[in-house]
């Protein structure tokens, strides 16, 4: 490869990753090396990739990651199962892949000098507080899944590694994603309600979590948000929350119902149920000159439609 900037994306074929690889070449001038282990099969996001992209198919939790990072200035670790609602059955296995992985990327990053990004989730608040920042209490910090939990565990072993090895990064508190990317998934929320809206079922909302309020991230924004960083070298070992805005469910149900009038919605009981509701501050990352362009109206417009294009309920 040149003298141009080079990132290396672990996940690289999934929601986020199949994002970014088609925004960092140009945005950033970037050559990319993709790694994926191809555990969900998202072979469709290899198609038409840019210019510059290189492909290996390997396993972050077992497979030799040195060579891969040998030369590259930064990598940013997506790979990691990602179902919070599942993780309650597979809690031991969501910490093998998930902290486990982030280890062993974390090390390699580390021995070659390359910076790390890790997508962290705001979903490790669990407040009573009407707004929490990354400066909160210990007592804000209550993960309700062991997804989340194991978030928090993944955060605190790239601290100590940064105290131990030097390792330069920056953790990034995403709010729950929504928007189009060929490797998109449909169990986080918005996806999901997208997915039913458009195929005439109703959204299936938890019962207690209509008029909860919880920060939203536009993928645009966390493809702009992580190519921030890279130009700034933010590896300054800091946690960001990085969101587009706070909304309630019931926001998510209005910017849907915006596109598809007739949408119908059905109370439900989960396991992930509880009365918490509050706004997340990003501050912090606006004032490292970051400022969030997407809106959730119009992000889940462009989902509904391309998902209506398969002839689905929602097709205008």
């Amino acid at each position: 490869m040149s003298g141009r900037t080079t990132l290396a994306i672990t996940g690289a074929l999934g929601h986020i990753g199949s994002a970014l690889v088609r925004t960092l070449p140009t945005r950033l001038g970037a050559e990319l090396v993709l790694i994926d282990d191809l555990s969900t099969q998202r072979y469709c996001s290899l198609f038409d990739l840019p210019p510059g992209c290189i492909f290996h198919e390997a396993d972050v939790t077992c497979d030799p990651l040195e060579p891969l990072f040998e030369g590259v200035d930064a990598v940013v670790h997506l790979a990691a199962l990602t179902d919070a609602p599942r993780s309650f059955e597979r809690r031991a296995e969501t910490e093998r892949v998930n902290l486990g992985g982030t280890r062993r990327v974390a090390e390699a990053a580390a021995k070659v000098g390359a910076g790390l990004v890790f997508p962290s989730s705001t979903s490790v608040y669990g407040t009573q507080a009407d707004v929490v920042d990354e400066a909160c209490r210990p007592d804000e910090l209550a993960p309700q899944s062991p997804y989340a939990e194991i978030k928090l565990s993944e955060e605190r072993a790239l601290a100590a590694l940064a105290e131990a090895s030097g390792l330069e990064h920056v953790v990034c508190r995403f709010g729950t994603i929504f928007g189009f990317s060929p490797g998109m998934r449909f169990h986080t929320a918005v996806n999901k309600f997208c997915w039913q809206a458009t195929f005439g079922h109703p959204l299936t909302v938890w019962r207690t979590a209509l008029g909860q309020k919880r920060p939203y991230l536009d993928l645009r924004d966390a493809v702009a948000a992580v190519a921030h960083i890279v130009e700034r070298r933010l590896f300054d070992g800091r946690v960001y929350n990085v969101l587009t805005a706070n909304h309630t469910v019931h926001d998510v149900v209005e910017a849907i119902r915006a596109t598809v009038p007739d949408v119908m919605v059905e109370l439900v009981d989960a396991r992930i149920m509880n009365q918490l509701s509050y706004d997340v501050c990003d501050a912090r990352i606006r004032s490292a000159g970051f400022t969030p362009s997407g809106d959730l109206t119009t992000g889940v417009g462009e989902t509904l439609r391309r998902l209506a294009a398969a002839g689905g309920h929602g097709r205008s």
